[in-house]
C-alpha cells in the first residue's frame, strides 16, 4: 500500500467459483447494519527502537493496548496495517520484516504467517470471513490477489504488466471489490466485481487534480472514503464519494496530511491519520467531516493506519417453558382403573 508506506515513513478453481457466487448475490451472513463499535486497532511505530507493532485503542483514548510482540534483538517487529475480521475475533496484518500477511486472535495470541509467496501486504476480510483479499508484488508488479481465509487458495484478481494494483477493500454486500490502480497512467480508484471481473473507474483525476488512494467502504455500501493527495497544493485530505463516485466530497481541509480512513461499523463515524500535530497520529470524526478528535497521544514516535472493529450483534435467545398438559379422565374410566379396596 503506497501511500501508508510513504507516508508513514515520508490453482484454485474452487475459490474461484466461490466467489463468482459471491458476485452474484450478498452472503447470507455478511452481518448486519449498523453494526457495534468495537475497538480501533493501528500501528504505532516507536522511535526509540525503530519498532512498528499492532495496538489497539478504545476510540475515547482509553485502553492503550500493544498486542504484536518484538523479537529479541537484533530483529525488530515492522508489522503494519491491521484488518480485522468481521466478528471482530481475529485481526489480519503485514509483517514487513518478510512480506508476508499474518493473522493473530483479537488479544494477539496465536501470530501465524498465511501467505509464502512475493511480498504480500493490506488484506482485507470479505464479510463473511470466507476470503481474505490483498496485494501482492510475486508476479514482478503489484496485483490483487484473493485466498481463503486460511491462506490456501491464493489467486489473482487482476493481471497487468508494468501497472501497479493495490489497496483492495472488500464491499460490505460481497459483491465487489474497491481498490486503486495506476493502468490509466496516474492513480484513479477502481472498482470491481468480487471475481475480478468488470474492472471500472471511480474517480478522474483529469477533473479533481487529485491521486486518490485507500478507498474504504461505508458498513451500508453506499459511500466510498479514501484519501487524496492534493497535485497542485500537496496535501492529503480525507474525501467520501458515492459508491458509484458521484458527489467527491473533502471532509477534512487545511495544510495537515490526512489519510488511511476507515469507518466505524454503525457508520457514524471515521477514523483517520493526520499529522497536524506535528507527527501521525488517530484521528476519529463525524461521517460528515465534523468533530475532528484526536485519539492517540505518541511519545517518541508516530501512529498510523487504523481499522474499526465490530461486535457481533448477540440475538439474545429465549427459553419458551411449556406447562404439562392435563387431561381429564372420564368418571366411569376412572372407576374400572381405581385401585380395589383392601377387604381383608
Amino acid at each position: 500500500m503506497k501511500h501508508c508506506r510513504g507516508s508513514a515513513l515520508i490453482a484454485a478453481f474452487a475459490l474461484f467459483g466461490a466467489i463468482v457466487a459471491l458476485s452474484g448475490s450478498s452472503p447470507a451472513d455478511a452481518g448486519q447494519f449498523p453494526g457495534t463499535n468495537g475497538k480501533i486497532a493501528y500501528t504505532k511505530v516507536q522511535g526509540g527502537c525503530e519498532c512498528w507493532n499492532v495496538w489497539v485503542i478504545n476510540a475515547d483514548g482509553t485502553g492503550d493496548t500493544k498486542l504484536t510482540v518484538e523479537a529479541p534483538p537484533p530483529a525488530l517487529p515492522w508489522v503494519a496495517e491491521p484488518s480485522w475480521s468481521p466478528d471482530g475475533t481475529q485481526i489480519a496484518y503485514t509483517n514487513y520484516d518478510n512480506g508476508d500477511i499474518y493473522v493473530m486472535n483479537a488479544n494477539g495470541s496465536n501470530p501465524h504467517k498465511i501467505t509464502t509467496s512475493g511480498f504480500n501486504s493490506l488484506a482485507s476480510w470479505s464479510p463473511d470471513g470466507a476470503h481474505i483479499v490483498f496485494e501482492s508484488g510475486r508476479d514482478g508488479d503489484q496485483e490483487i490477489f484473493v485466498m481463503n481465509a486460511d491462506g490456501t487458495g491464493q489467486t489473482p484478481l487482476t493481471a497487468n504488466e508494468f501497472i501497479a494494483d493495490t489497496d483492495a477493500q472488500w464491499s460490505p454486500d460481497g459483491v465487489h471489490i474497491a481498490f486503486k490502480s495506476d493502468r490509466d497512467g496516474h492513480e484513479e480508484i477502481y472498482v470491481m466485481n468480487a471475481d475480478g471481473t468488470n474492472q471500472t473507474r471511480l474517480t478522474n483525476r483529469a477533473i479533481s487534480d487529485l491521486s486518490p488512494d485507500l478507498p474504504s467502504w461505508s458498513p451500508d455500501g453506499t459511500h466510498i472514503a479514501f484519501s487524496a493527495y492534493g497535485v497542485v497544493d500537496f496535501t492529503t485530505r480525507i474525501f467520501v464519494m458515492d459508491a458509484n463516485g458521484s458527489n467527491q466530497i473533502p471532509l477534512t481541509s487545511g495544510d495537515a496530511r490526512d489519510y488511511f480512513p476507515s469507518w466505524s461499523p454503525d457508520g457514524v463515524h471515521i477514523t483517520f491519520t493526520s499529522v497536524r500535530d506535528g507527527h501521525d497520529e488517530i484521528y476519529v470524526m463525524n461521517a460528515d467531516g465534523t468533530g475532528q478528535t484526536r485519539v492517540t497521544t505518541t511519545v517518541d514516535g508516530t501512529s498510523w493506519g487504523s481499522a474499526w472493529q465490530s461486535i457481533p450483534i448477540v440475538v439474545p435467545t429465549t427459553t419458551t417453558t411449556v406447562a404439562p398438559t392435563t387431561t381429564a379422565v372420564p368418571a366411569d374410566v376412572a372407576a374400572v382403573t381405581a385401585t380395589p379396596a383392601f377387604t381383608g
